[in-house]
C-alpha cells in the first residue's frame, strides 16, 4: 500500500508498505511442468540440429563422391586423348616401317649393299623401333605362332608337311601393331599379316 504524506506542496513522500501484499510461490506441479516444458523444446532443438546435420553430412558425402568421381572421368578421358593421340601419331609411322622393311626383305640383296649405307639405314630404323617403344606400342611378328584372329589377318593358306605347323603362322607378309595400355591389355592398331600353314591327313 502507498501512502503519500503531503508535507510540503512541492515535495510529495511515498512510503511503500507490504500490507496487502502476497508473495506467492509457484508451486512444485508448475515448476516441474515448466522444467517438462523447457527439456521438449530442448529435445526438439536438438532433433532438428542433428537432423540438420545429417543432412549437410550427407550433401558434403555426396558432393565429395561427384568430385571424385568427375576427377576419375577426367582422368580416364585424359588416358583416352592420349592413347588416341598416340595412335594417330603411329599410323602415320606404320608406312615408314613398312618401307624399311621391303628394302630390307631380300637378305641377299641387302648384304650386298654397301656396308656403311647398310649399317646407317639399319642404325635409322633402329631408332624408328625405339620411337614405338617409348609410346608403349608392340611389334607383332608372329612367325611360328598360332593364329590368333584377333591379332592377326590371313591372307592365305599354304600346306605344311609337320602336323605341328597346322593352323600357325608359316610367314609374315606384314607385321602389325598394338598399343600396351597401363591396365595392360591391347589396344590393335593394325593386325599382323599372315599366311597359314595347312596339314592336310590323307
Amino acid at each position: 500500500m502507498v501512502n503519500k504524506r503531503n508535507k510540503d506542496i512541492h515535495q510529495d513522500e511515498v512510503e511503500i508498505t507490504t500490507e496487502d501484499l502476497e508473495i506467492t510461490e509457484p508451486d512444485l506441479e508448475t515448476i516441474e511442468a515448466r522444467e517438462k516444458d523447457v527439456s521438449h523444446s530442448l529435445r526438439e532443438k536438438l532433433k532438428a540440429c542433428e537432423a540438420e546435420k545429417r543432412n549437410i553430412l550427407e550433401e558434403t558425402q555426396r558432393g565429395k563422391a561427384d568430385f571424385l568421381n568427375a576427377r576419375r572421368r577426367l582422368e580416364e578421358e585424359r588416358k583416352r586423348d592420349k592413347e588416341r593421340a598416340t595412335i594417330s601419331h603411329v599410323e602415320e609411322l606404320i608406312p615408314l616401317c613398312d618401307s624399311f622393311e621391303v628394302a630390307m626383305a631380300n637378305k641377299d640383296q641387302w648384304e650386298k649393299v654397301d656396308t656403311m649405307w647398310r649399317k646407317g639405314i639399319e642404325g635409322i630404323f633402329a631408332q624408328l623401333n625405339n620411337l614405338l617403344s617409348s609410346y608403349q606400342i608392340k611389334v607383332l611378328n608372329p612367325e611360328g605362332e598360332p593364329f590368333n584372329p584377333h591379332l592377326h589377318e590371313a591372307i592365305s593358306t599354304t600346306p605344311v608337311t609337320d602336323s605341328k605347323d597346322h593352323d600357325k603362322v608359316v610367314t609374315v607378309v606384314q607385321r602389325g601393331y598394338s598399343l600396351n595400355r597401363a591396365d595392360g591389355t591391347l589396344e590393335l592398331i593394325r593386325p599382323a599379316r599372315v599366311v597359314i600353314g595347312v596339314h592336310e591327313t590323307n
